[in-house]
């Protein structure tokens, strides 16, 4: 099943988000930095699950609380990218860093506003 754009900016980013995320920890994983790399995957891919999950909400309570797990995962990600690179184990794709910090940004001014 491919994926099919929903034309909501914060559901598409992070799902290609999870996709880019995907493929990094692959080569983490195949260098042998499995723990890490499959820290930075849970982490990385729920942002985008919880997110799916927000469009569903039974209520506004509901979804501000969805959203508020996909930023706590984000944070984690943002965490975890900081991680590999302060301890110079493997260079993380210069545009991932930036992703995540426009994820959180969104979902920051989504939950604000909402």
């Amino acid at each position: 099943m491919a994926y099919v754009p929903r034309n909501n900016a914060i559901v598409d980013k992070s799902f290609h988000f999870a996709c880019d995320i995907v493929i990094y920890t692959q080569s983490l994983k195949s260098n042998g930095f499995y723990e890490i790399g499959g820290q930075l995957l849970k982490s990385g891919t729920s942002i985008g699950a919880n997110i799916r999950e927000s469009q569903r909400a039974v209520s506004t309570k509901d979804f501000k609380n969805k959203l508020g797990i996909a930023l706590k995962e984000a944070e984690e990600t943002q965490y975890w990218m900081q991680i590999i690179e302060h301890t110079g184990i493997a260079s993380v794709p210069q545009e991932l860093p930036g992703n995540c910090e426009e994820l959180i940004k969104l979902l920051v001014s989504i939950i604000k506003n909402s």
